[in-house]
């Protein structure tokens, strides 16, 4: 039988999830389409009541998905007025019929708000090469604008949800030259994660007045230390899409318009977005497909914080670390290999490892005061920190991801089915 979310919720997930409010401007509606999955709502739409800021990062991937070109191609505009999401169907190696989808869905879309089809953006996440029908939801897009109201995080994160066990959700508050603004997010993503943008799908806005340029700079350097450094299973997925919606709201209340990204007044906010994006991404990395262990991997004293992040991913990224510490198996030489094999400048005899606060290697050998049961310890918590350290600069890097469960094995061995 095919799944639409794992019959459980994952041990990593929050004890409660944010309350999000509402950004003035902006109005959630969703739907049950029936695209995949049964008695679940599987379309979200967001309305921008006017034309509203927007800026994006998508996936690397050579083979994108039908929507990551059509929101490619809209961004260069800069404005959006409404964004439609579909869970079940990734709408990806879908070849003309995909591009028909999209640009039907696109019209439904400026119809049912009374905009352009340039102001509309679409992502879709779910199954590949299978064809999507966009007459399985465009109809419902009038409906959705007029009834669509601007509390509904919580409804928007569930139906975007795949194989997630729980929706991802945050908030921040922040002041811009005094004045508070609020910044809002949804994600979703459980498998397929690997950076190279690794944001899977997600959804931001606030009511702040910045331009399309402004936040564009602001996302795309904080999306490296969080969405970027995050990865499950080191496959980057084909729909990888991340939206960050300003509506302007704020503007009324005295907040100013601020063109220059080193601005000192867009400091904090900055700061705050860097901050929800690492959130976000955890919350994925601890979703991933049958986890049970939150790993982070950090690797510092690389000759430069690329090569740390490098090495970091190879150790994050490694089968066998990721089943030994599904294992809860304090098996440090699996470490070793993964940093030697990563590429990267890297000593041997200088290389220190720990995990959590217990040194495991020290200067290329087994430490002297290695205690295994310490070791095994640490490796029973549910999250599990790596630390290396290469003694060769001052690069540095972390790094996010979960282990590999027989789990993960099943999910996606009846993903289709």
């Amino acid at each position: 039988m095919g799944i639409s979310m794992s019959a459980s919720v994952s041990p990593l997930a929050p004890t409660d999830y944010a309350t999000l409010p509402a950004i003035e401007g902006l109005r959630i509606a969703t739907a049950a389409a029936g695209i995949k999955y049964k008695g679940r709502t599987d379309v979200l739409m967001m309305v921008l009541d006017t034309p509203a800021s927007i800026a994006g990062v998508f996936t690397r991937s050579k083979c994108p998905s039908a929507p990551v070109d059509f929101c490619r191609a809209n961004l260069k505009g800069g404005s959006v007025r409404a964004i439609v999401v579909n869970s079940g169907n990734a709408n990806a190696f879908t070849g003309r019929r995909g591009r028909e989808t999209t640009a039907m869905t696109a019209v439904a879309a400026a119809e049912a708000v009374g905009c352009r089809s340039g102001e509309v953006f679409l992502a879709s996440t779910g199954v590949i090469g299978e064809p999507l029908d966009a007459a399985k939801f465009s109809h419902l897009l009038a409906g959705m604008a007029e009834d669509a109201t601007g509390e509904r995080w919580r409804d928007a994160a569930d139906a975007i949800m795949t194989t997630d066990t729980y929706p991802k959700l945050a908030t921040r508050a922040v002041a811009i030259d005094g004045v508070t603004v609020t910044l809002n997010g949804i994600a979703k993503g459980a498998g397929m994660i690997a950076p190279d943008m690794a944001t899977m799908l997600s959804f931001l806005a606030t009511d702040a007045p910045l331009p399309a340029a402004t936040l564009q700079a602001m996302l795309s350097a904080a999306v490296e230390p969080s969405f970027n450094s995050v990865t499950v299973d080191s496959d980057t997925s084909t729909s990888d899409t991340l939206l960050l919606v300003a509506t302007g709201a704020a503007a009324a209340r005295g907040c100013p318009e601020i063109t220059d990204i080193a601005d000192v007044r867009l400091e904090d906010f900055r700061a705050a977005l860097a901050d929800m994006l690492l959130d976000l991404a955890r919350q994925v990395a601890r979703d991933g497909e049958g986890a049970r262990h939150e790993i982070q991997v950090t690797v510092e004293g690389a000759v430069s914080d690329a090569s740390a992040k490098a090495i970091a991913l190879s150790i994050a990224n490694s089968p066998l670390v990721k089943t030994a510490v599904a294992g809860e198996d304090a098996n440090w030489g699996r470490v070793v290999m993964a940093v030697g094999k990563a590429g990267e400048p890297a000593d041997r005899d200088r290389l220190t490892i720990s995990f959590g606060d217990v040194r495991v290697a020290l200067n290329g050998e087994r430490d002297p005061d290695y205690s295994e049961a310490a070791a095994a310890a640490v490796m029973q918590r549910p999250e599990v920190p790596i630390y290396v350290a290469l003694g060769l600069g001052t690069g540095r890097w972390t790094v996010y991801s979960c282990d590999l469960t027989k789990e993960y094995v099943e999910i996606n061995g009846d993903y289709r089915s």
